[in-house]
């Protein structure tokens, strides 16, 4: 009985600990699942998994820090997740909603914006920064990004490619936002 009692106290242990990854993984799905959708021209549907995967992506840090469970592993398949749901879907939903009729030029804006939010995370996950992020998060200009698509009725096309200009330079210049 003793045995047993052990074995399920450490698979109890181990599942709390992935508790935030499992999460993460949720945030990757719903990015993944968004590029598919953009791919298969169902624009709304993608918005709709982008802003999913922000809900769990901001879920994954908050039970990481309530449960005492955050973790080097987490902190980079979180930044691996979030070049996907926050750096390619969102890129890939405005390139082919709007910039695509930019032709070379609103194909090197997507690209530039998807390095800057790598750019942006791998920073994130060397430096030691204590209540502040340094530049804008991805999430936060992926989110930005897949909103403006709500717009692309209205916003004349050139705005965008001036917005994705603007969002990449925030990710990757160095003025603190602090944390909430």
């Amino acid at each position: 009985m003793i045995l047993f009692q052990h074995l399920v106290d450490n698979t109890v242990k181990r599942f709390r600990s992935q508790i935030a990854n499992l999460l993460t993984i949720m945030n990757l799905s719903l990015g993944g699942f968004a590029i598919l959708s953009v791919l298969q021209g169902q624009l709304g549907i993608t918005v709709a998994l982008i802003s999913a995967a922000a809900i769990f992506d901001s879920l994954d840090g908050k039970i990481a820090r309530s449960l005492n469970i955050e973790s080097e592993l987490g902190k980079q398949l979180d930044s691996l997740c979030d070049i996907i749901s926050f750096g390619v879907a969102p890129a890939l939903l405005i390139y082919q909603s709007t910039i695509q009729h930019f032709g070379i030029a609103g194909s090197l804006t997507v690209i530039l914006f998807i390095a800057c939010g790598a750019i942006r995370l791998a920073r994130f996950n060397v430096t030691e920064s204590e209540g502040f992020f340094i530049g804008l998060p991805i999430t936060a200009a992926g989110c930005i990004l897949t909103a403006s698509h709500l717009f692309n009725e209205i916003i004349p096309l050139p705005a965008f490619m001036f917005l994705i200009l603007t969002l990449s330079f925030l990710m990757i210049s160095h003025f603190q936002i602090r944390k909430m």
